[in-house]
């Protein structure tokens, strides 16, 4: 190889290196400035998760980067102008070799098999949270393409809005009068399918006060991508009073009313109801069972 060759060879080296070190710098300022949800978590259970993303992750740099290390290695101690590479092609084993590329991997897979056991039963969401607060009870039905949530305890209900205390654990029954969907808080929980006649739980709490985005998880039709809500967790006197302000709202939701707020409709405004039925949510359960005798929605 000339000088010259070798002179170009050596810048095109350096500008690849200084390429892939300004994208990893730039993608840490990205990541540093960018609020991404699951990496912000806000209650107990979005912090698990997070971490647990996190350890899957750097756990698999222990193949990913090596792997890259030798690819480039062997690119450029095997490439054709490098006369004095040490050609061996009569050699085909190694056992030092073989046992770090099958033994590593194994080792990770056993490792993220004991993690993966072990967070699926932590992170259960039909796992009650311990809490000396007692718990709060929310239904969630959800519709094309819009969230209802319903309040058993409290006898009101609430469209695409969702409100709870701070440090309360919220037990969630989520179930869908529409197709298939998927119930989720980022920084709050993991998702939870919510599909017809099978009512599902999630169990979830807020570390403090601040306001939160929900959405759907599933793609589910026309309205999916305005098929959001908002979620605030606040102080108990804030939820006591927003629950004062919902029983003022002539809104009911009944028999009547539920038909026509169950027809598809895309981006549907905040509403508050006052009063509900009490057996609503069960009702609709009951309703896509196998055994439901067709029951129909004039029926509720």
């Amino acid at each position: 190889m000339s000088k010259q060759q070798k002179t170009g060879l050596k810048f095109r080296l350096t500008v690849g290196i200084g390429l892939v070190g300004l994208g990893t710098v730039l993608t840490g300022l990205y990541l540093r400035h960018t609020n991404i949800v699951v990496l912000n978590p806000k209650g107990p259970l979005a912090r698990q998760e997070r971490n647990l993303i996190i350890f899957a992750a750097l756990l698999s740099l222990v193949v990913v980067i090596p792997v890259f290390i030798m690819t480039i290695t062997i690119a450029w101690r095997y490439r054709e102008s490098n006369k004095a590479a040490r050609y061996q092609p009569d050699w085909d084993h190694s056992r030092l070799a073989e046992s770090l590329w099958w033994g590593i991997p194994s080792l990770l897979i056993l490792i993220l098999g004991i993690v993966t056991w072990n967070s699926s039963h932590s992170l259960d969401p039909y796992r009650p949270l311990r809490s000396p607060n007692p718990p709060l009870t929310i239904q969630v039905i959800a519709l094309d393409w819009k969230w209802l949530f319903i309040y058993p305890q409290q006898g009101i209900a609430s469209l695409n809005y969702l409100q709870f205390p701070e440090q309360t654990p919220i037990n969630f029954e989520v179930t869908s009068d529409a197709t298939m969907n998927s119930f989720w808080i980022p920084q709050l929980s993991g998702q939870i399918y919510a599909m017809n006649g099978m009512s599902s739980q999630l169990h979830l709490l807020a570390d403090g006060q601040g306001t939160y985005q929900g959405r759907s998880a599933n793609i589910s039709g026309e309205g999916f991508a305005g098929m959001n809500f908002a979620v605030h967790s606040s102080t108990m006197s804030d939820f006591n009073n927003w629950v004062r302000k919902v029983k003022q709202s002539p809104n009911h939701l009944d028999a009547v009313s539920y038909a026509k707020l169950s027809e598809p409709s895309q981006n549907s405004p905040i509403t508050y109801y006052s009063a509900t039925d009490n057996y609503l949510y069960d009702k609709i359960v009951l309703k896509s069972a196998p055994d439901a005798n067709n029951l129909s929605t004039s029926q509720l």
